[in-house]
């Protein structure tokens, strides 16, 4: 059983271009598969990220309101390269999009957020190096460049929000074990936090008693954190043209807090002292991954992947209501002597989520996501030189 003969398979696993809400606005698992390659190789992929959530705010004294789909479709892309230094060394480079959101509320609901919207965008390029041993053994290192940029806009009080695009820098470092005669490889990495200070702007309408709507505005910073994580991956033949593989991947997502202060202060007037973050996450995630990958015959193969990631059971903000899912993903690829060629479509069942409304007393307007979904699809197109 030969690696290059069940290298198709790894390409049929992961046709996604991207790690569909995990973490809420995770949009890329960081994934090292690439440099263990053939020879020199390059791949360009693209994704698409379509959800369907929704859910039922309880206002006391104001009755119920269904906020509607208030997530918005999302692409995702990433660019990878690889080449060879010599029997030992191997250098990559790596561009895709670590975080993301497309928040979109619809108007006209009765929602306390309706007609709201909120987008979150990044890049992130990551150099590699890695040293093989020839007892089957790597160590891998690299340093990471990630650029980060959003905006808010809040239909009930006018708020909005804009920042910079700021950039800052992280290190990956990582180790795997092959033995190609089984096709097996297990590797675990670690990514660092990469911490930024936004240059913000924001601006909003309160109201004023005795006065009325006053506008506000304010120029300053604020600090968010992109979590640190560390993945487990691994894979394995288990019988002839057929590959198990699978990854455990956690994220320190408890750390990313999105809290500017004006909006802060609103908050509090509003809802009597309390503070409720534009964004954040009260507990990490765990995500795990799991898939059997079969060769049909020389140019084909196909995998079917399971996917889950526990509920935490939290209160979460009104820009990210998703507590867990449960996730089908099936991919194909098609490959010869220079292309590799794959594609593939995740179902995600969205775990059901509790909100809480920024604008009273904790346990009052909590909203209700239920029974919610996404569909993700994904091509990717690689080159052997």
């Amino acid at each position: 059983m030969q690696t290059t003969r069940l290298a198709l398979l790894g390409g049929a696993a992961m046709a996604l271009a991207s790690s569909a809400y995990a973490g809420g606005v995770e949009r890329s698992n960081q994934g090292i598969d690439f440099l263990f390659e053939q020879g020199t190789y390059v791949e360009l992929g693209f994704g698409r990220l379509d959800p369907d959530v929704s859910g039922e705010v309880v206002q006391p004294g104001f009755g119920n309101a269904n906020s509607g789909n208030m997530l918005g479709g999302e692409n995702v892309f990433s660019l990878s390269y690889k080449q060879d230094l010599g029997e030992n060394f191997v250098v990559g480079l790596k561009l895709d999009k670590p975080v993301g959101a497309t928040i979109r509320y619809p108007s006209g609901t009765g929602h306390p957020f309706a007609g709201s919207v909120a987008d979150l965008e990044s890049e992130e390029l990551t150099a590699y190096l890695m040293y093989k041993f020839s007892n089957g053994f790597s160590v891998v290192g690299g340093l990471r460049a990630q650029q980060v940029e959003g905006d808010v806009f809040l239909a009930s009080t006018q708020y909005d929000l804009t920042t910079n695009n700021d950039r800052e820098y992280g290190y990956m470092l990582g180790v795997a074990y092959e033995k190609p005669e089984i096709a097996l490889r297990v590797s675990l990495t670690y990514s660092s936090a990469i911490d930024h200070t936004f240059s913000a702007s924001e601006a909003a309408i309160i109201p004023v008693a005795g006065v009325g709507n006053v506008p506000v505005s304010r120029e300053g910073d604020f600090d968010t954190t992109i979590p640190q994580s560390v993945n487990l991956a691994f894979q394995t033949g288990i019988a002839e043209d057929t590959l198990l593989f699978g990854s455990i991947r956690w994220v320190d997502w408890s750390e990313f807090n999105i809290n500017p202060s004006l909006y802060d202060q609103i908050i509090q007037g509003a809802s009597g002292g309390f503070s409720y973050p534009l964004a954040s996450y009260q507990s990490d995630t765990i995500t795990y991954k799991l898939g059997i990958g079969r060769r049909f015959n020389e140019n084909w193969s196909g995998a079917v992947t399971l996917i889950h990631e526990p509920e935490s059971g939290d209160i979460f903000g009104n820009l990210g209501p998703i507590d867990g899912r449960d996730a089908i993903a099936l991919g194909v690829t098609y490959s010869n002597d220079r292309f590799k060629i794959s594609g593939g479509v995740e179902y995600s069942r969205l775990g059901d989520a509790e909100s809480q409304t920024p604008f009273g007393a904790p346990g009052t307007a909590i909203s209700d996501f239920t029974d919610n979904s996404s569909i993700s699809y994904g091509i990717r197109i690689g080159y052997y030189f």
